[in-house]
């Protein structure tokens, strides 16, 4: 028989959003682990957080919210927005009722500039590795160091020659034409109008410049954990710079092994892995390279170099799931508050696949 095509204009629901999400959803174990986190944050909110004036977004809801965007790819706040009015599973993990209105995207942004001010994601992140401490899935003596590109919010006809005043009006004031034939760009001549402190570069010969910024990951190799993360302007030493950083703030000590690619087998730089008395388990290079036999030798040498390709792993899933391939943001000091918070999502992510591999 068939079923009538009724329309009904309200009906009342009985039934609880808690009620409607399963059990075994993933997203039960992810929201037990961030309440966790946000609950040992919660002193920290209150020294940010004014005792007069309206109530604001609460920071829980909005660094829940934040966490919904990066998990479910959404690629904007006003889409976020829509998808928590009408989203029983959203609602559910924020942590509004059905009745609850959704917030204007525009307060929602602005909310999460204070949560900036208070470097609040470093916070969330170190939580998190606090987590995973707890339940002993870190080494802190194994690690694997590499950079990537972020692709700044600026396209190449923002590029333009400092302090050039425009004359002529463009033929199209949206997608105006520019003609780049001849012209000598670099970032010592020309800025990006749009992003300022991006910088345009490239990762390899052959492959085409753009303006971006460099993400930098620390890796523990016990379970492809990131244990340290920033983003710094893109130039050919800022991988390095930003690995010796990283290691100085890494968690353990005694002697550790670091692995890398051969981008990082500079003899300075190893060097200054063995005065910090780190193994520097890097590719060596076939010529003018600093990696001999007195490291190659060791049968730990090869395990980090199978261990050091999970880092493309935590890359891989920031630029696909994370939108990190191309920022939504512009300013390092911006960008790299939402890489180190993406990386704390990660982090949750492998946590609850390690905790369901586990039983």
């Amino acid at each position: 028989m068939r079923g009538d095509d009724e329309k009904q204009g309200g009906a009342f629901s009985y039934i609880t959003p808690e009620a409607r999400i399963p059990k075994d959803h993933p997203l039960r174990a992810m929201r037990t682990m961030t309440d966790q986190v946000l609950r040992e944050l919660s002193p920290r909110f209150e020294k940010i957080y004014s005792p007069l004036g309206r109530p604001s977004i609460p920071p829980e809801q909005l660094l829940r919210a934040l966490l919904l965007q990066i998990l479910y790819t959404v690629r904007s706040e006003r889409l976020l927005m829509e998808q928590l009015d009408y989203n029983i599973l959203f609602r559910w993990f924020v942590g509004l009722s059905m009745d609850d209105d959704v917030w204007d995207a525009t307060v929602f942004t602005k909310n999460r500039e204070r949560l900036l001010d208070g470097d609040i994601a470093q916070a969330f992140f170190e939580k998190v590795l606090a987590l995973a401490r707890g339940k002993s899935l870190l080494s802190d003596e194994h690690f694997t160091v590499d950079g990537t590109l972020v692709e700044a919010w600026a396209g190449h006809k923002s590029f333009k020659k400092k302090g050039a005043k425009t004359t002529k009006p463009p033929d199209d004031s949206g997608n105006p034409t520019v003609d780049f034939s001849g012209e000598k760009r670099s970032n010592a001549t020309h800025e990006s109008t749009t992003d300022p402190e991006a910088k345009l570069y490239r990762k390899s010969y052959g492959t085409e410049s753009k303006l971006c910024y460099s993400g930098h990951v620390l890796m523990d190799n016990r379970h492809g954990l990131a244990v340290g993360g920033r983003v710094t302007q893109a130039t050919s030493f800022a991988e390095r710079e930003a690995a010796i950083e990283l290691l100085a703030k890494a968690p353990g000590a005694g002697r550790a092994t670091l692995g890398a690619d051969k981008a990082y087998d500079v003899r300075s730089f190893v060097e200054t892995l063995r005065f910090l008395r780190v193994t520097p388990h890097i590719a060596a290079k076939a010529r003018y390279g600093t990696i001999d036999r007195r490291t190659t030798r060791h049968p730990g040498y090869e395990v980090s170099q199978r261990k050091r390709k999970l880092v493309e792993q935590i890359f891989g899933w920031l630029k696909t799931v994370g939108l990190m391939r191309k920022t939504r943001h512009r300013g390092e000091r911006r960008i790299g508050w939402m890489f180190v918070f993406t990386l704390a999502v990660h982090n949750l992510v492998r946590l609850r696949n390690l905790q369901a591999a586990s039983g």
